[in-house]
């Protein structure tokens, strides 16, 4: 695997792949008010991109296997034991129900923030940007 790019500037990068676009569009504008992501909508994940990878079960299909990080691919799909299989043999760790609340699917987000890789040490002002977003949102209560 080659070298992955480094974030946008000081954000996040969180790209998403949802045939559903009422609940992408509203997924990307919870994302969108911390201003602490660069959200896309993308046709196709760029596996190259640090962040998260948002995804259905469909855009799960098309990446490749293996998956580059699957720590970070947060799974949107239906309560069906298919998908559920194939994103546990795939290596995915967060998957929300189409049916669940919004703010879950953020949550799941945030926690694949969390645990993906970072990127070394070509980009240690976004780190810090990270950190310093992290530390705001506990002072502000968010």
């Amino acid at each position: 695997m080659g070298a992955r790019a480094c974030k946008s500037g000081n954000m996040e990068i969180v790209q998403i792949t949802l045939t559903d676009a009422s609940y992408a569009n509203a997924l990307r504008e919870l994302l969108e008010r911390g201003g602490v992501r660069e959200v896309r909508s993308v046709e196709a994940p760029d596996q190259q991109l640090d962040g998260v990878i948002v995804v259905d079960p469909d855009a799960l299909d098309s990446l490749p296997f293996p998956l580059d990080n699957p720590e970070r691919i947060v799974l949107i799909t239906s309560n069906d034991p298919q998908h559920l299989s194939s994103a546990w043999n795939a290596g995915v760790r967060s998957v929300v129900f189409s049916q669940d609340p919004l703010a879950t699917a953020v949550l799941a987000i945030m926690a694949a923030e969390l645990r993906a890789p970072r990127a070394d040490s070509r980009c240690p002002e976004a780190h810090a940007a990270v950190a310093r977003g992290v530390s705001d949102r506990g002072r502000k209560g968010c």
